[in-house]
């Protein structure tokens, strides 16, 4: 088996059954499976998996892992892995026909890991082709990465502590690094990442930035280094903004949901809204921490 891709999902049958449906319609691609990591759904998405399992040539496996924890669900995703490579990419995807092949042909030595540009559409309609604002420097994001199964296992796979979201992809790729990988962008190896706009809530969004910021502390407690800090936000210049953010709060969240605003002016407050409720909660949680 060459590659394994693993998704964890939960509660998202429907973006699922269409993910996989695009695996099934692969070009040139290596042998394959995909390990579904089921997080505790309570939808369809058994059913999903069995219905797919009988109508795609590919072999699909199912795991369970009943914590809401993405960590834990990828590490059980690995553990079933059989593929030298694993590729991760999540439940809300489309993968283009040449997608598999891409990645297999970006690992041309032992030491890489490949990330492809990921394209957020606001529909399956929508299928556009990579540009320069898709490039990206992250060395690990697992809505599309690939990285040999040996590295991954070498380094103990993810810190199963980042138990909300944020930064457990970004800290396994620290460690990744200093087991001497490099990172490789192949822009072949692109993917669909559908996003409707009903579904990118204000307050999903919030919560989300509430808990990135809390699992920042974590990333920090256990590399304290300054790209680190950096890439977190948990350095001083950073840090001074939050008590004059924690006043402007009020005022961004207002225009951001006052449709008398423009959309350009809404849209501006809304990004301020969520660069603050981060800062400003993890000042908190940094505070907290001691």
């Amino acid at each position: 088996m060459r590659i394994s891709i693993v998704i964890a999902t939960k509660d998202r049958a429907e973006y699922l059954d269409r993910a996989l449906e695009s695996f099934g319609k692969q070009i040139g691609a290596p042998s394959f499976e995909v390990v579904v990591v089921d997080n505790g759904s309570t939808d369809a998405t058994p059913h999903v998996v069995e219905h797919a399992k009988a109508a795609q040539r590919y072999e699909i496996t199912y795991v369970y892992e009943e914590r809401p924890n993405r960590g834990a669900a990828r590490n059980r995703g690995i553990a079933a892995a059989q593929g030298h490579l694993v590729l991760f990419c999540d439940d809300d995807v489309y993968a283009p026909p040449g997608f598999l092949a891409a990645h297999d042909a970006a690992h041309t030595v032992s030491n890489v890991v490949v990330n492809g540009p990921i394209l957020n559409v606001p529909s399956y309609h929508e299928r556009p082709k990579p540009s320069l604002p898709n490039y990206s420097r992250a060395f690990f994001c697992t809505c599309n990465v690939s990285v040999p199964k040996v590295a991954l296992d070498a380094v103990g796979g993810f810190d199963e502590q980042f138990h909300l979201y944020g930064w457990e992809d970004t800290e396994l790729g620290v460690r990744l690094r200093e087991h001497g990988m490099r990172a490789k962008f192949a822009w072949d190896a692109y993917i669909w990442h559908i996003k409707p706009p009903a579904d990118v809530t204000l307050e999903s969004e919030l919560q989300k930035a509430m808990e990135k910021a809390r699992m920042a502390v974590r990333f920090v407690q256990k590399n304290g280094s300054a790209r680190v800090r950096s890439a977190t936000g948990a350095h001083r210049a950073n840090l001074l903004r939050a008590k004059t953010l924690e006043r402007l709060l009020p005022w961004f969240a207002g225009v951001a949901t006052d449709e008398r605003f423009p959309p350009a002016a809404r849209g501006f407050a809304r990004a301020q809204l969520l660069d603050g409720v981060y800062t400003v909660e993890l000042a908190r949680a940094l505070e907290r921490a001691g």
